[in-house]
């Protein structure tokens, strides 16, 4: 019975160790982004905060939806489809998202003046957009292509890709932003140039790969895209919830001063990385459930849910006791401004607490994805952000005085109520399956 037990893990951590490492690498891409704008300037980062935190959530819509493509053709394995004639159809899905979403960015332009941002931080977040406007089409590129190499368990060398870009984007935020013989330094300007090329790297990288490893075909079935649309749609609004959430913070206290943007991007990248690990878990108890759920191996499906979980509330209950330890050092490791640090540490300690229920949260999330039922988490997600953490955190932060703070209180109490809830959902599934 141990020796099963220990299977499951096994076989999910040697799925998701590959993944976690992209998934870090993913996140140090924006950690060099986070370190060179807050080296550059406090104005240069508080203004790509601001930036940020409007344009993910516009780019999350339709990455919420291609994140769903290796769940569903997971299942469709399970069914012992052949999933590989599915490569061209998520190619051109996600090339019409990429459109659709930068169209929407750049519309979104004309209205940051009406904001209420520090003018001096406005014209380098239209620049920001702009850019971000056409690096979309090789984000969606890459997003959709590793999704559909991990749903044939393929995650090596993707996420070999991912650290790679690491480097290369921390040199070109280097050589773009501070300038370097005759490349002139751009500011701002230049990390979001940075973005761009990485971006459209990844994706053109893993597309050649696709052709080389995996058995494309050329096929069109309707079905596929509303299956997909049916499992993306609320996993993506899922998402966006949460994304405008967390950033929709930044947007209000950025509006009080360009410091508390500064302060919850940091704060953000601070949790973004012990969050891979559960991300990781997460896409791997997708793909395994998925598989096992497609198949109707319920005993496997259980016991890949159950070991994801006590991996990631494991792991992140170290990490929290990391945060509670060392914040000041922590967020010097981005900012020597003190005043940064001086609004960012008594928020670690918060953080510390939510780490515990980010990483559970998250791997619900996978388990259901697998499942098919992504309604459940976008519902949760609704009522944990929207009707819980930001009321909550409004009056905190402006009745109460707690400022970011506050929010960072609500979003820790939402969070609670978050897991309970998937929790609850999970257990009546599980009890219907043995019926």
């Amino acid at each position: 019975m141990h020796k099963k037990r220990f299977f499951y893990i096994k076989d999910l951590l040697s799925m998701a160790t590959p993944i976690i490492m992209g998934n870090l690498g993913f996140i140090m891409i924006g950690v060099g982004d986070v370190i060179v704008a807050g080296r550059h300037s406090t104005e240069t980062l508080a203004a790509i905060s601001l930036a940020t935190a409007i344009t993910n959530c516009i780019l999350m819509f339709g990455i919420g939806i291609l994140v769903s493509t290796s769940a569903l053709l997971s299942n469709y394995r399970g069914m012992g489809k052949d999933i590989s004639k599915y490569f061209y159809p998520s190619i051109k899905f996600a090339m019409l998202l990429a459109g659709m979403t930068s169209i929407i960015i750049l519309l979104a332009i004309p209205f940051i003046d009406k904001l209420g941002f520090e003018a001096n931080l406005v014209p380098i977040i239209k620049d920001y957009f702009f850019i971000t406007a056409f690096a979309t089409f090789g984000g969606y590129l890459h997003c959709v292509t590793k999704e559909y190499l991990q749903a044939f368990e393929i995650v090596v060398f993707p996420n070999l890709v991912t650290i790679f870009c690491i480097f290369l984007n921390l040199f070109l935020n280097i050589i773009f932003v501070f300038g370097w013989k005759y490349i002139p330094g751009m500011g701002a300007i230049g990390l979001a140039m940075a973005s761009l090329v990485v971006r459209y790297f990844m994706g053109i990288v893993l597309l050649l790969y696709c052709y080389i490893k995996t058995n494309t075909k050329k096929y069109k079935e309707f079905n596929y895209y509303k299956d997909l649309v049916k499992i993306g749609l609320p996993a993506s609004l899922a998402i966006v919830i949460e994304f405008v959430g967390f950033n929709i913070i930044a947007i209000v206290m950025g509006r009080v001063s360009g410091i508390y943007a500064a302060a919850h991007n940091i704060l953000l990248t601070i949790t973004n990385v012990t969050f891979m690990l559960p991300l990781a878990i997460s896409n791997a108890v997708s793909v395994k459930v998925g598989y096992s759920n497609g198949a109707k191996y319920i005993e496997s499906l259980k016991a890949y849910a159950g070991r994801g979980l006590a991996v990631s509330v494991g792991f992140m209950s170290i990490t929290a006791l990391m945060f509670a330890l060392f914040p000041r050092f922590l967020v010097g490791l981005f900012t020597p401004d003190e005043n940064l640090i001086n609004v960012c540490v008594p928020i670690v300690y918060v953080l510390a607490c939510f780490q515990v229920f980010d990483g559970l949260q998250i791997t619900l999330a996978g388990i259901f994805k697998g499942l098919r039922q992504t309604k459940i988490v976008m519902f949760s997600n609704l009522v944990s952000y929207w009707l819980l953490a930001f009321p909550i955190g409004y009056i905190l932060a402006f009745y109460y005085k707690f400022n970011l703070k506050g929010f960072w209180i609500g979003i820790l109490f939402s969070s609670v109520v978050l897991c309970t809830i998937m929790l609850l959902l999970l257990r009546k599934k599980f009890c219907e399956m043995r019926k």
